[in-house]
């Protein structure tokens, strides 16, 4: 494996070919530039984060993707009840659907039987694997990038059997 950057990861889902898949396996994340947004979330109960200009160029790249034919879908394997950080991603994924990307939520308790990798990762047209390796704390510490077959196909079927049992956006409501 190699380390490799946010700037790759961009690249790489600009440039697929069919589909970039992503599966989320924590309960809080302390993303930098989420922080302040977050911190107001947690004080208000309203996510108003839409129009920030990093979302913004997030969902552009996600619109760009999906407009052009791709398929991007996210999974999120949740505990709960849930934080606030999954409350959170819950009230702003709306704009992710409406950019196109398609999100489904796994309740941590219906994922037991599933072999998971030890990371979140991105999938990009079963080829190449990043994993997004975060700190106890939740701040990432490296993304690693591999085109290894065992990790590919470790992935996918992780990623699809979470799928399967996962329940679309539009009908999960966080507990």
């Amino acid at each position: 494996m190699q380390l490799t950057t946010a700037e790759e990861r961009n690249r790489l889902l600009a440039n697929c070919q069919r589909e970039a898949i992503h599966l989320e396996l924590r309960d809080a994340y302390a993303v930098q530039n989420e922080a302040e947004r977050f911190a107001l979330f947690v004080a208000t109960g309203r996510y108003q984060g839409a129009d920030a200009s990093d979302r913004q160029q997030w969902l552009d790249l996600i619109r760009s993707v999906t407009q052009a034919g791709k398929r991007v879908r996210r999974a999120r394997i949740v505990s709960e009840p849930v934080t606030d950080y999954i409350r959170f991603e819950w009230a702003g994924t709306a704009y992710n659907v409406e950019a196109g990307e398609e999100v489904r939520w796994l309740p941590r308790r219906l994922a037991s039987q599933i072999a998971l990798p030890g990371n979140d990762f991105w999938l990009f047209d079963d080829t190449t694997v990043i994993f997004n390796v975060f700190t106890g704390d939740g701040n990432l510490a490296e993304r690693q990038l591999t085109n290894e077959t065992a990790a590919v196909e470790l992935c996918r079927a992780a990623f699809e059997a979470v799928w399967h049992l996962a329940i679309p956006h539009s009908e999960y409501r966080p507990k």
